[in-house]
């Protein structure tokens, strides 16, 4: 009887400690997000570099690898190089612009050049704004994975990288969404 207490007593501490870290893990999985979590607003009135260190940040937080800021005059096209959790070598490109303006396809162009520079497997487009119908299909064509403003605010909210893959060249919006971004940034 005294064995039989003994053993559902450590039974009950083993089952305590393991609710306590699962709920220890929780939380601090949910203090990176919202420690990793800024406003677009916040993103628009960054510098580039901070932009770019941004980008970066949200590369480690999704379980990324090697990643580091290498943006700046002569950086062959890439903001940020690094591996994808599964192992692939990725190269992105920043550019933080006004919400109003778009991206061209020939910036797109330049992230291809660097991806094969690099010899990265995966593109990544990051940007405030939004893409052009071309630049858009561009990337859908050529396997860069665009994120727009949209995109980014989810990123920033805790959505992985990788799961933006998935959605990749839609989500810019019908006509009803770009209706209520020409209102709310005025082109």
């Amino acid at each position: 009887m005294l064995l039989g207490s003994v053993g559902a007593m450590g039974w009950s501490l083993w089952r305590t400690d393991r609710i306590v870290r699962a709920r220890d893990r929780r939380w601090r999985q949910d203090e990176e997000v919202k420690a990793g979590r800024r406003t677009l607003a916040e993103a628009d009135g960054m510098t580039g570099t901070e932009f770019e260190e941004l980008v970066a940040s949200l590369c480690r937080r999704d379980g990324c690898t090697e990643v580091r800021r290498v943006g700046g005059s002569h950086d062959n096209g890439a903001d940020v190089l690094g591996r994808l959790p599964d192992g692939r070598a990725m190269v992105i490109q920043c550019k933080r612009y006004a919400p109003t303006s778009t991206i061209a396809s020939r910036e797109l162009r330049d992230l291809l050049g660097a991806k094969v520079h690099f010899r990265a497997d995966v593109a990544v487009f990051v940007t405030t704004t939004r893409f052009s119908r071309p630049s858009e299909k561009f990337a859908v064509e050529h396997g860069i994975l665009a994120v727009h403003r949209d995109h980014l605010g989810l990123w920033n909210s805790g959505a992985s990288l990788l799961s933006l893959s998935g959605v990749n060249g839609h989500g810019q919006g019908d006509l009803r969404h770009r209706a209520r971004w020409k209102q709310a940034y005025g082109k």
